[in-house]
């Protein structure tokens, strides 16, 4: 009897097949860089910042840049696994024409994918609210560093630090971490990361739903599809008329449009079904 995961992988690999796909991808993805996600079925509850707290708390906005300061390092250690490198791979080989990611890890671009679309942002830029300057978060790092001496040397000689998807860490002791502000105007600094409570940028929204618009098949991976960020790209697909693949280990709330749905991880997964595409396009040709 035929594996029901390998006789999902061989549906979607035909129904794939010969179509102009569109990735779109969440946490689930990343997990097997060492990216713990949100809402997996092995995932603790977690309460993610709001937007609202970042900008309205200082203590809370303290506490965060202690924790951010120490957990961007990890998400930027992190090295792009398999699934990720499929969804490159298809891209070279033209099959996949762009990639919509929920991540902040920059792992599709680390895996070599040249059309991403970074929708909440990433982990590696800082912006200033009120004159609106990027900096590097590397340059950030470098002037926290000399504001707040030791304390990575302290943290970082604890062992089991865990970084959430947004590269916070749970680190205990903030109270006498030195946050900075803008180096140019004084005005308050904040990672360019959409949190809840944040509108992702019109411009990026719209860039998503043009290579939604002309995609010919959908590939979901690694995403609940909870948040609406996300899950409107599927929606409109469908209502395209667009066929939709979705690779997720527990359920979404687009199950009930997903032409395929495979409750599988997305490592071996993506891998399977790519080396079926880049196998059928080479038939092809």
């Amino acid at each position: 009897m035929e594996d029901p995961a390998a006789a999902a992988v061989h549906r979607a690999a035909e129904l794939l097949a010969g179509r102009r796909i569109v990735a779109i991808t969440g946490a689930g993805l990343s997990t097997d860089s060492g990216i713990p996600d949100y809402r997996g079925p092995d995932s603790p509850p977690r309460t993610p910042m709001t937007y609202q707290q970042f900008v309205g708390d200082p203590e809370f906005r303290q506490r965060y840049w202690a924790r951010n300061h120490i957990g961007w390092r990890r998400m930027d250690a992190a090295r792009p696994n398999r699934g990720h490198r499929a969804l490159a791979r298809l891209e070279h080989a033209g099959i996949v024409s762009g990639v919509i990611t929920q991540n902040v890890d920059l792992l599709h671009t680390k895996a070599g994918a040249r059309r991403v679309i970074d929708l909440h942002g990433t982990y590696a830029r800082v912006c200033c609210l009120r004159c609106t300057a990027m900096i590097s978060r590397m340059t950030l790092a470098q002037r926290l560093e000399s504001a707040n001496p030791g304390f990575t040397d302290q943290i970082s000689g604890s062992t089991g630090i865990e970084v959430a998807p947004d590269a916070d860490a749970v680190v205990a002791d903030t109270a006498r971490f030195r946050m900075l502000d803008c180096a140019r105007c004084g005005g308050m600094l904040k990672p360019d990361i959409v949190y809840f409570g944040e509108s992702v940028p019109a411009n990026r929204v719209a860039a998503a739903f043009e290579l939604v618009d002309h995609a010919q098949a959908l590939l979901v991976a690694g995403s609940s599809l909870t948040v609406m960020s996300g899950r409107r790209f599927v929606r409109r697909a469908a209502k395209n008329g667009v066929p939709v693949v979705i690779v997720n280990r527990g359920p979404t709330r687009a199950d009930d449009v997903a032409t395929v749905r495979i409750g599988a991880g997305c490592s071996d997964t993506l891998c399977a079904i790519a080396d079926r595409l880049t196998v059928s396009a080479r038939n092809e040709r």
